[in-house]
């Protein structure tokens, strides 16, 4: 949609303020019901980082570990951009909750798979289903907060993992332990309940008190662009796990899907970093791929170089999820609105830190709790960077743009996490990582995880490095 500079200005639009908090009369339901959805989110993902290491070797797919990752980002890459433009043409409820259930049966999906080809679908549904919900959660908190609140409310969204970091590894190493990986899958469908029943009519209130908006028709190129990316994604991650002669054949096929149709998805300069908003969406991904790629691979580390038990190993990381709910604050009080770029500079570098040091536990004299101590300080710098640039990329984007560049900053985000977390998976199988050994209980080798980690802290480092440029030009 063409639009006047006279009607688009040049920031989201603020509702109605009537000077109350996130918590307050005006906001507290809405607040709960799209917190309440975070949760669910949240507590699937610490539950599945426990559960995986066992899943894998299961299922005698321990050269696909990386690909259970991946295949939910490749999927969530097409669904990104449909619930973008879906929430853009009719409001943000319809996506939010047709994701909800398609997340729910891909639980069911990789909870009952009888192979690791199965379980990767089942989490290529999940997929799904998560693009559809973060979208539209991200729309929500653009329509229906003013700005002063919009930091607060992203702050909420990194509590909100605070509650499945602590126990979420627990209750997932023992479901584990005593009835079976699969139960972890399967029980999380009936959280489902929860927040529909919170979130349903805040929402709905929320809705109604917004403005008529210019119905916009979905963007067909856009959205088959979206879809060969997704298979273009696949496809490399398909040849990734080859490594012979013939893989060159889908990687040539899948980059010539992927990267023009990245180019078009995204604004224009997001690849080569230009000043502003290209730049912020940019950020995202190179954060959320380092710090992911990284963090899949911790529990196995545990499991198999230090023979932690799944609970234990799924532990190291809660440290990290209660660090990230301090970062997101620290970056929400007033003082810091000033400092958005030194934010996410600060944040990168005490990514790289943290991967750094978790790699330290692979010398054999370095306590195992060495990586805890690192992945609180990852935390602290996913919070600050993670949610400043949320910030920002709500206060570059017109109004109208909205829904689109919330999509693209989540589809720069999965993008991240596919390629780099892909890489990794390389790595690791080109290493020996999937060896038959490895997967029937022994070593994975060493050097696999010390490159693996050695990469993502570069990749960090250059974050940091890039930060500078999210100021616009003049």
């Amino acid at each position: 949609m063409t639009t006047t500079p006279a009607t688009r200005p040049d920031r989201a639009p603020a509702p109605p303020d009537d000077g109350g908090g996130v918590l307050g009369g005006r906001y507290r339901a809405l607040t709960l019901g799209i917190v309440s959805v975070v949760l669910l989110l949240a507590f699937e993902a610490t539950a599945v980082n426990t559960a995986m290491p066992v899943a894998a070797r299961q299922l005698d797919g321990l050269g696909l570990y990386a690909f259970a990752f991946s295949g939910y980002f490749t999927t969530t890459l097409f669904a990104l951009v449909v619930s973008g433009q879906w929430c853009d043409r009719s409001g943000p409820l319809a996506p939010l909750f047709t994701g909800i259930a398609v997340f729910g049966a891909g639980l069911v999906v990789a909870g009952t798979a009888a192979g690791m080809w199965p379980f990767v679908a089942g989490r290529a549904i999940q997929g799904l289903g998560g693009g559809l919900v973060i979208v539209a959660l991200y729309v929500v908190v653009g329509r229906a907060f003013p700005e002063r609140l919009r930091p607060s409310v992203f702050a909420a969204f990194s509590a909100a993992w605070v509650l499945p970091s602590i126990v979420g590894p627990v209750v997932s190493g023992a479901v584990t332990q005593h009835l079976g990986w699969r139960w972890v899958f399967l029980a999380v469908p009936v959280l489902i309940l929860l927040p529909l029943a919170v979130m349903g009519p805040a929402l709905r209130r929320s809705e109604r008190a917004q403005p008529q908006q210019v119905r916009v028709a979905f963007d067909r190129r856009r959205t088959w662009c979206a879809a060969l990316a997704a298979l273009g994604a696949g496809l490399l991650q398909y040849a990734g796990q080859r490594l012979d002669l013939l893989g060159l054949v889908p990687a040539l096929l899948g980059a010539g899907l992927l990267v023009p149709s990245v180019l078009r998805l995204l604004p224009a300069g997001t690849l080569r970093a230009a000043r502003g908003l290209p730049t912020v969406i940019l950020l995202r991904g190179v954060a959320a791929g380092a710090f992911f790629a990284a963090e899949a691979f911790v529990p196995l580390m545990m499991v198999t170089q230090r023979h932690l038990s799944p609970t234990l190993a799924g532990m190291t990381l809660t440290s990290g999820g209660l660090s990230w709910a301090l970062g997101s604050w620290l970056q929400g009080r007033p003082r810091a609105e000033r400092h958005r770029d030194a934010l996410i500079r600060v944040g990168f570098v005490l990514c790289a830190v943290a991967i750094a040091g978790a790699a330290l536990v692979l010398v054999p004299g370095v306590p195992v709790w060495t990586a805890a101590a690192a992945w609180a300080v990852g935390g602290v710098g996913m919070g600050l960077a993670v949610a400043s640039i949320s910030v920002l990329m709500m206060k570059l984007s017109a109004p109208e743009d909205t829904g689109a560049n919330s999509a693209a900053i989540q589809l720069s985000d999965a993008l991240g996490n596919v390629l780099l977390i892909g890489l990794a998976g390389v790595l690791f199988a080109a290493l020996g990582g999937g060896s038959a050994a490895a997967a029937q209980g022994g070593h994975a080798p060493g050097g696999a995880f010390a490159v693996i980690f050695l990469v993502m802290t570069g990749v960090a480092l250059v974050g940091a490095l890039v930060s500078g440029r999210t100021r616009p030009a003049g």
